[in-house]
């Protein structure tokens, strides 16, 4: 991974005792997949191609399949549809409140299923939002802070009446891929990373733990598409940053090249694109790997 730096390695390798265990951990378990038949990876090819290059050199058989939600559009039974990975009740009215906005006039900000923060870190991104004078819609899980619930005050909910929309989940990728979302306030999860390059969405990244920073780094470096909020969250920060991708010329530069990978992210599930094929391909190997039997040639996901 090049130019990659220390503060952007995953938190399970920052060193401290308990890391310790984990490095060595995830380190004999990274080996230990190269005795594996296969390894399919959550990515397609050429978002992360200079990492997948490399274990491919040493280790062939792999397989990259996302994003699966566009890969799922070959699918012409409706229990496609069923396809989810929601941990939370959604709320399908924020759709509604999405139609009525301008387009990339919305900024959309979710901080995943299990990441949380203090409240002061609440209130800071709270009013940084309220003073950007942007159209948000804000996902607040109630047990996005620590230890306590997540309560927002009157006067701030007085300040964004018209122009905030707060719930408790919703379904992520049908608002990245709505035309009224502008940005993407995040902690920069993996499967978040995915949707919103799929939506074409650039991100203000917020990265918390595990494989966020590494996200964060790639999103604001490698793919163009994202700024980073100090860890200390500040309201002027995330309203400079706010502002300065929604109005700014450098966040018309991260949209354009957000655009850029979501164009790569279709084409690449396309019949003939990078996951379309490994998608076949390993559903052919695995059900001769089952049946011993050689396995027609087909569109399988047809």
């Amino acid at each position: 991974m090049s130019n990659i730096r220390l503060r952007d390695f995953p938190s399970f390798v920052k060193a401290n005792d308990l890391n310790d265990i984990l490095f060595d951990y995830f380190g004999s378990e990274a080996q230990n997949c190269l005795k594996a038949s296969a390894i399919i990876f959550n990515a397609f090819e050429e978002f992360e191609h200079e990492v997948l290059d490399t274990i491919a050199a040493k280790f062939p058989r792999i397989y990259t399949i996302r994003p699966l939600h566009l890969l799922a559009r070959h699918l012409h039974a409706d229990p496609s549809k069923s396809m989810n990975s929601s941990l939370w009740k959604e709320d399908t009215s924020c759709i509604e409140w999405l139609n009525k906005r301008e387009p990339n006039s919305v900024v959309y900000v979710n901080y995943g299923s299990i990441t949380v923060m203090s409240a002061k870190h609440l209130k800071e991104f709270a009013w940084g939002l309220a003073n950007s004078k942007h159209p948000f819609l804000w996902i607040v899980r109630p047990d996005v802070v620590m230890g306590d619930s997540a309560i927002l005050d009157l006067e701030f909910l007085k300040e964004i009446k018209e122009r905030g929309l707060i719930t408790s989940w919703c379904n992520q990728y049908e608002v990245l891929s709505h035309p009224s979302v502008g940005v993407f306030l995040t902690h920069c999860g993996w499967n978040s990373t995915v949707e919103t390059i799929s939506g074409g969405v650039p991100v203000v990244c917020w990265p918390f733990f595990a494989d966020q920073q590494t996200n964060c780094r790639y999103a604001c470096t490698h793919w163009g598409i994202g700024m980073e909020v100090d860890h200390d969250v500040k309201r002027e920060n995330i309203e400079f940053l706010v502002k300065e991708m929604m109005e700014d010329e450098e966040g018309k530069k991260k949209k354009e090249k957000a655009l850029e990978w979501k164009k790569k992210a279709e084409e690449a599930v396309e019949v003939g694109g990078s996951s379309y094929i490994d998608f076949d391909r390993f559903v052919k190997k695995a059900l001769k790997w089952l049946t011993g039997n050689t396995i027609v040639s087909g569109e399988l996901l047809k």
